[in-house]
């Protein structure tokens, strides 16, 4: 039997790390779109984590992509006219993890070494 690829859903649960970047603004610095998307990201009740290069937002699958659909339309409404944003989505089925038990995952086997 065949896969039919067009009904196949989602993952359920996902984060993100992305990188939005304004392009032509005439300003070298983002930090003005950057607080535009953390104002975004805040109003989504979405778990999120602002860092040097991006942020790391995550949830549900659907809701995550609507989240930076909406901060690429909030940039685009503050005066970007074009926008480029690099993503990495990451996923899993066999357990729940969030993006902070991730690091505190690491940080503990660092300690283990000291």
């Amino acid at each position: 039997m065949a896969t039919d690829y067009s009904q196949l859903p989602t993952p359920t649960m996902c984060y993100v790390d992305f990188c939005l970047v304004p392009i032509g603004t005439g300003n070298v610095s983002v930090a003005k779109e950057v607080a535009e998307v953390q104002k975004v990201l805040k109003a989504s009740g979405l778990a999120y984590t602002l860092h040097s290069a991006g942020t790391t937002v995550e949830g549900r699958w659907d809701e995550v992509m609507k989240v930076i659909g909406q901060a690429h339309q909030a940039v685009h409404q503050a005066g970007a006219v074009r926008i480029q944003s690099s993503m990495r989505v990451g996923s899993r089925t066999d357990k729940a993890q969030t993006a902070e038990q991730k690091v505190k995952r690491v940080e503990d086997l660092l300690a283990k070494d000291t």
